[in-house]
């Protein structure tokens, strides 16, 4: 019986592809409410803001694999040949299971709807406009200092448009970092010329048709010829929710990403996971967790040994430097440096835990970075330790 995918990014072409891998011959059917073929979205914010490039995630030509692009779900449904999901021109497909990849979707601000040119990022069509946008602006504001309006002010400043970013928290990125190395990270915007206002909130977009300024909450007035909110994202679940799933800022799953309704799993974006390692359910919102979590729920669903989880890990580009994280730190967890420091182009530091390494964060040290991972990988009950 075929097995059924709702979504068809990342997470579900990355189910698929280890369904096959996993020796899986049936038919899968994958719905996708986006017209265009699975694309990758980490170059949407960087490389593909310059022109296009190719994000094409692979092929889709198996005939064993149905797409069924540009439609939506709208229910759960059950049948008697097990879990399947309605769609918007109401059809039911079901099959033995359901893996559920529906993603997440921008967050945005009350008043962004109008004027014109207020963008948020997480559509190829999304980017295309901001790339419109940035190729006449001259100044834009970037609404979120977290790692998506990172790389893009990094990219608006390597266009030659003025960027300023506003950010809500007096200590933008401590919350992935901690303070010392978001610290750090911040600092790179004002090393390349973009401005970063923190503390402060945006009050009122200003404009008729277009969008020409921003006021703040302190009253401060910030010219704009476009707008970017990078605020987060909202995982897409509310067409679920007159069903058995258990929803909580994501579909509820156990490690091996089962929901609870049996023959039903909830991968990427959109699950909300429960990790060993932090003791509790978290939505994780990386490329790296969307990939692994597609190779657990196929080695579920196939009936092989569980697939390991990995370890988080995430990395940015902005202004031409590579940052990497990878581990799971927790607030009280001491840092230290093993190469380099704050002051030096590169670095590398540990974040350790009763003597442990738990977490690892490099600038332009792919090689130790790499090398620290991979034993903090092979420590999972270092991570887990209280």
């Amino acid at each position: 019986m075929s097995i059924v995918v709702v979504g068809a990014s990342l997470a579900g072409f990355s189910l698929v592809h280890d369904l096959r891998e996993r020796g899986y011959d049936g038919s899968i059917t994958v719905v996708g409410d986006e017209i265009h073929p699975p694309y990758d979205r980490p170059p949407l914010s960087k490389e593909f803001l310059h022109g296009d490039v190719d994000i094409a995630l692979g092929e889709t030509d198996d005939p064993r694999t149905r797409w069924l692009l540009g439609h939506r779900a709208i229910g759960i449904a059950s049948t008697a040949t097990g879990p399947g999901v309605t769609l918007d021109n109401g059809t039911t497909i079901a099959g033995r299971s359901l893996v559920l990849a529906t993603g997440a979707r921008a967050r945005t601000l009350p008043g962004a709807q109008a004027p014109a040119g207020i963008y948020t990022l997480r559509t190829v069509d999304d980017a295309r406009a901001i790339r419109a946008a940035l190729r006449t602006a001259r100044t834009v504001v970037i609404v979120g200092a977290g790692l998506i309006g990172s790389e893009l002010a990094s990219t608006a400043a390597t266009l030659g448009v003025q960027a300023t970013i506003v950010e809500l928290a007096t200590d933008p990125l401590s919350g992935v970092f901690g303070p010392l190395l978001g610290a750090l990270c911040a600092d790179l915007h004002a090393a390349n010329g973009v401005r970063l206002r923190t503390g402060v909130a945006v009050a009122e977009f200003l404009g008729d048709e277009h969008v020409s300024a921003v006021r703040l909450t302190d009253g401060t007035l910030l010219p704009a010829d476009a707008v970017i909110i990078g605020i987060g994202a909202v995982p897409n679940t509310e067409w679920a929710q007159d069903s058995a799933l258990h929803i909580d800022n994501g579909f509820i799953t156990d490690a091996q990403c089962r929901t609870t309704v049996p023959d039903i799993y909830a991968i990427g974006d959109c699950a909300r996971t429960y990790q060993d390692a932090l003791g509790t359910h978290h939505r994780c919102e990386h490329w790296s967790n969307a990939t692994a979590q597609a190779r657990i729920a196929a080695a579920c669903i196939v009936g092989a040994p569980p697939a390991n989880i990995p370890t988080t890990y995430f990395w940015s580009r902005q202004y031409g430097r590579m940052i990497q994280f990878a581990g799971n730190r927790r607030p009280d967890d001491e840092v230290r440096f093993i190469d380099g420091d704050p002051s030096t182009p590169s670095c590398t530091a540990l974040y350790e835990r009763a003597g442990e390494p738990v977490a690892v964060f490099a600038i332009d040290n792919a090689r130790l970075f790499t090398r620290y991972r991979k034993q903090i990988e092979r420590r999972p009950a270092a991570i887990a330790t209280p």
